[in-house]
Formats: structure tokens, sequence, C-alpha cells
């Protein structure tokens, strides 16, 4: 059997290109299965099915202005020199009807999104006509159908609404909502447990105290899961005590866990040990920095769906933002059926200074963004988390490059929305 030290050693011996971690978390990172929920829930949420709608909206011919419903035809002829005389016979008011036939020579004032009556086929606009009592003089001809909201007109039944795979926007639950659907079939959500470890942390909200430092990652990774579409159903700090971190890995029943320090080849670095002795580490060890001594994993389950995903990320900060950001946050996405790619916005800019990495390996580089030129903050420091407060993007060097050059135009990713 290999020992604990060889394992934990052979992805630094031999790391795994970032190019076949993110083939494995393609592969293993299969949509979840399909839940029903309400729709005016459903904001955010991917469709698993194409949605038909069952009815036309609206489902009656409607006003489309304030003025008179009247038969249109019987209008023709009339103008501000030769005004024609109506009978207005009552009013119709958005949510009720008027159930007489309106008859030629008669009009009924009508309000917006009114019910068209029994005899009319278009509306006059108010400003077009002249009141007096109870008639008005039409001032202007109107053709069949104007400022009529026909049957159907924003949606037809049948119609397909809205694809499979779609991520529901505002307006889309509306437009589900207006046809009558009160629930609706989304892809469910991953669920995530966070193991943040270390002997040396203390919890958010504590003050800093000798040589024990506030946790971080905890608060920077929840709001990042959120964003992915995932849910956090717990965040557990933990020791570095192997056999409690080995019952947390274990009894999760999440989808996929996110496990915070002890990911290394030190002597408190249990878990790429753990994950290969409860399932198969897949990767430890990526050529990339920081993050290098990110791991990948699966412990095994039931069912594919059950099966866990492991991702072991580093406790420094930033190698643990850009890990998160490059592997986990891929792989909820996947799983909750959207997609891969970032949620950032791109932008191109010139280079102020050169941007060396070596071949082979991947650069993290945070960048101070001013109009379209990008100067360097720092491309190392995985500690360093105000590093990344100071940057406005960051751009990541390709593994068979040296860097950049100065002037050189690079896309950069932006973190701000």
């Amino acid at each position: 059997m290999t020992s604990k030290a060889d394992i934990r050693m052979r992805g630094f011996l031999k790391r795994t290109a970032v190019k076949t971690l993110l083939s494995l978390i393609m592969k293993h990172s299969q949509q979840l299965s399909a839940e029903e929920i309400p729709t005016v829930e459903a904001c955010g949420r991917v469709l698993v099915q194409d949605i038909v709608s069952p009815a036309n909206v609206p489902n009656f011919d409607r006003s489309a202005m304030d003025g008179y419903a009247l038969d249109a035809e019987s209008t023709f002829g009339a103008s501000e020199y030769n005004p024609l005389m109506f009978q207005v016979v009552g009013q119709v008011t958005p949510g009720e009807s008027y159930q007489e036939r309106i008859q030629p020579g008669e009009a009924l004032s009508i309000m917006t999104g009114g019910p068209l009556p029994k005899g009319t086929n278009a509306v006059l606009m108010a400003e077009h006509a002249e009141r007096d009592g109870d008639q008005i003089q039409v001032l202007e001809a109107v053709a069949p159908g104007k400022h009529v909201g026909q049957i159907g007109e924003d949606v037809k039944q049948n119609q397909i609404l809205l694809k499979k795979g779609r991520c529901l926007r505002p307006q889309d639950i509306a437009v589900l909502a207006s046809v009558g659907l009160s629930r609706v079939e989304v892809v469910r959500k991953p669920v995530v447990e966070l193991l943040i470890t270390g002997n040396e942390l203390l919890k958010p909200g504590a003050q800093p105290s000798g040589v024990h430092i506030i946790d971080s990652n905890s608060v920077m990774l929840t709001p990042l899961i959120e964003r992915d579409g995932a849910v956090l159903k717990a965040v557990h700090q933990l020791p570095d005590e192997r056999a409690l971190i080995r019952q947390h890995l274990r009894d999760s029943t999440a989808d996929l866990i996110c496990m915070t320090g002890g990911t290394s080849v030190g002597i408190e670095d249990h878990g790429p040990t753990l994950v290969e002795e409860l399932g198969e580490l897949l990767v430890h060890g990526i050529p990339m920095r920081p993050a290098a001594p990110t791991g990948f994993g699966l412990i095994a389950g039931t069912s594919a769906e059950k099966r866990k995903k492991v991702f072991l990320l580093p406790g420094n900060p930033v190698s643990c933002l850009s890990a998160y950001d490059y592997f986990v946050g891929r792989a909820l996405r996947l799983m909750g059926g959207r997609s891969a790619e970032w949620p950032y916005r791109t932008k191109m800019v010139k280079l102020a200074t050169k941007i060396s990495s070596e071949i082979g390996r991947i650069e993290y580089v945070r960048l101070r963004i001013e109009d379209v030129q990008a100067f360097l903050i720092a491309a190392g420091g995985a500690s360093i988390l105000s590093s990344t407060t100071l940057a406005d993007g960051f751009l990541l060097t390709e593994e068979d490059s040296e860097g950049y050059a100065e002037g050189e135009e690079v896309q950069v990713w932006l973190y701000d929305a």
C-alpha cells in the first residue's frame, strides 16, 4: 500500500496539467436532477425542459388606449370638418365586462386594459373625440383593430415560451406567471459544505490574537458559492485532527465539499491522504501560481449524483480564491445546469509593465486598470489577500508562455459586475 507521505508528494513530483484537471471536472460534474419549485422562486434557476404556454395572453381582446370602443366601419368619413355623432351607452374598466352588444352609431367609454364588448373592433382615442353629455363627436376615422390588444398578442397558446437550459430572469418568471404556471421544473441546486481547517484559525468575528489568524476563506467563499448557483449547507471550522476531518468528509451529505487548508505536503496536511483513503484522489498539485497545492477527488457513493466531489483548496487566501474561481465555481455551475464559463466581464487592455511567467506554469496575475491600461499589482503573494482588493481584475498566463511584453494587448477579467 502506498504510504501517506507518498500520496501527498505524488502530485508535487509530477503535477497535473490544468487542462487535465478541467477535463476531469467536466467529466465528473454532471447536471443534477430536476426539482419542482414555485415559479415566484425560480429566478436564477435553470429550466430542465421547454416551457409551452397553456394559454393565450391576453385571452380576450382588450383596449390598448383610454377612449371609446366602437365599430370601426361606422367611423369611416369622420374628420374635424365632418364629425360624426355617436351615442355613449356605458363604460367599462379593466377587470369588468360589458354584456350588451354595441350597435353601429354607439360607443362605449373604455379604459386601457378593458375588454372590448361585442359589436366593437376598434378603440377611438379620447383626444380624437369631443364629448357632450352622453354623446361624442368622432373627429377621426379609425381602422378595424386600431388600439386593440388581440387575443394571444403577447403569448399564444402552445407557443414555446422558454427553452430547456434557460437561466431564468425576472422577466422570464413574470411571463411564466402570466400564463398561469404556478410551478416549474428546474435543475436542483448543488449543495456545498465548507471544511475550514487549521489549528491557527479563529472564527470570523473574533479579534486576531497571538499566533492565531482569522478565517477569511469562509467569508470569501460563501458569496462566491451563492453566485455560482449553489446552496451552502454548512461551514465547519476544524482543527488539524485527522480523525475529525475524516469523519466530516465521510459523513457529509453534500454534493460537493470544499476543504481549505491541510492540502499540501506537511505533517498536518491530511486532506490528500483522506480523500485517497475514502475514495479516489484524482489530482493533487497543479502548475499554477498561486494555487499549486490544489487537489480534486471523489468519495464513493451509491450513484454518480451521490458521489461526492471534493476540492482541496490551499489555505492561503489568494490561492484559495484563484483555485475556487478556476475550478470549484466551474464545477458548481455545470452541476446546476449553467455555463461553465466565468461570470465576469472581460476587457481588452494594454499592459503598462512586462509580466513574466515560467513555461509550464499558469500565473494568476492581479491588475489595476486605468482606462485601457493595466498595471501589475501582484503575481505571487498567495497570502496577500489585499492584492485582490487593490486589483480591478486579473489575467491568467498560458502554460506554454513566458508571459507578456509591455504594451501587449491582453484580455482581463473584471472583478466588478
